[in-house]
């Protein structure tokens, strides 16, 4: 077995994109992809400041847009839009 294969396994999921305020550059966005990928749930977080959005993968059933909003508001940015 390809050492890959399991990572491409566990990548697989529900996608949402989120539209995040406040940002100032890219250890504020590093620092919303470190919080979201600590929730139970979320396989991957890329967040871009320059777009001020974040876009995730999760398990559904296991997380929320809800749970993801509350956390990156909790690290003071303010969420605009969940597409």
């Amino acid at each position: 077995m390809w050492p890959f294969k399991k990572k491409l396994q566990r990548l697989q999921g529900e996608n949402q994109k989120i539209k995040i305020s406040g940002m100032h550059c890219s250890s504020c966005a590093m620092n919303i992809d470190n919080s979201l990928e600590e929730i139970s749930g979320v396989i991957s977080s890329k967040t871009n400041y320059a777009k001020g959005e974040t876009e995730i993968v999760f398990e559904p059933g296991k997380v929320n847009a809800a749970a993801a909003k509350k956390a990156i508001e909790a690290l003071g940015y303010k969420v605009r839009t969940i597409i």
